[in-house]
């Protein structure tokens, strides 16, 4: 990575901890949690590790069959880390593990699409070529 790049990864870190940094005082000190510090942080967290990984805050870029694969590969991975994650944080927040006594549905939908989202996607994908 050249210095520029350098430069501009650790810059996108600290704006990242900057917005982490707010918002935690925020909770800290007024007791509200700011869901747009959230976005925002999780927003420039993946900012920084796109700017890691392929040099580029998008991810975009030339891109070889190596660099292809590992795409494709971490796309898999992330999609069942963020359905498993999905699940547990609903029933963290919901405080249990009976479906019963779960009220937040729109976080049940949430949990649900993760589960029908790629099996759709790959339907109408291969649609394509057949």
């Amino acid at each position: 990575m050249n210095k520029t790049k350098s430069i501009i990864s650790i810059l996108v870190f600290i704006v990242f901890l900057s917005i982490i940094g707010f918002t935690l005082f925020k909770w800290v000190s007024f007791g509200t949690i700011d869901a747009a510090g959230i976005f925002f942080s999780f927003l420039a967290l993946s900012y920084f590790f796109n700017w890691l990984n392929w040099g580029h805050h998008e991810g975009g870029g030339e891109k070889d069959e190596l660099d292809k694969h590992i795409e494709t590969q971490s796309a898999k991975i992330g999609y069942y880390v963020l359905m498993i994650l999905s699940g547990l944080i609903l029933f963290i927040s919901e405080g249990t593990g009976s479906f019963n006594e779960i009220d937040n549905y729109p976080l049940v939908i949430v949990v649900g699409l993760t589960f029908v989202t790629v099996p759709i996607t790959e339907f109408l994908y291969s649609k394509k070529f057949k």
